[in-house]
């Protein structure tokens, strides 16, 4: 089963909120060997300006993954996940996410398209404060491998 390229401009519900744990943002640090005090220590946080310690760059991905999964699991739009890659992620910060944030995301297919028998799709999601605050815009590409 291939994408179904009418799927773009489709936008999900928001998520219910993420609460953004101090210590949640000091394990993904740990994990992907972010060693700047500010994601693990409030003190030097505060010295930046910031309310408490301030979540790596890549951490969104953590706060995206339910808005992930309802495009992944939607059965009209065509993803096998078993056949699935990851291709491409990016993100526009309008702020840091740290800790003590309520976050929601909401997703929009951007691009479907195939290339060599496979599927590529591209979403964006809006991350905001539950209150509506911009915080960042994460895209990611999949691949959804064609048979061989």
């Amino acid at each position: 089963m291939s994408l179904d390229p009418s799927f773009v401009g489709r936008t999900y519900p928001p998520t219910a909120p993420y609460q953004v744990g101090r210590e949640k943002i000091r394990e993904f640090a740990t994990a992907v060997g972010a060693t700047d005090p500010a994601h693990h220590d409030p003190e030097a946080a505060r010295a930046l300006g910031h309310p408490d310690v301030v979540a790596p760059p890549t951490f969104p991905v953590v706060v995206t993954m339910a808005a992930s999964r309802q495009i992944v699991e939607d059965p009209a739009l065509g993803v096998d996940y078993s056949r699935v890659v990851h291709g491409d992620q990016r993100f526009a910060y309008t702020r840091p996410v740290v800790a003590g944030d309520e976050l929601v995301c909401v997703s929009t297919i951007e691009e479907v398209t195939t290339r060599g028998g496979h599927g590529f799709l591209t979403t964006r999601t809006d991350v905001s404060t539950v209150d509506g605050e911009p915080v960042v815009a994460v895209w990611s590409k999949i691949v959804v491998r064609g048979e061989a």
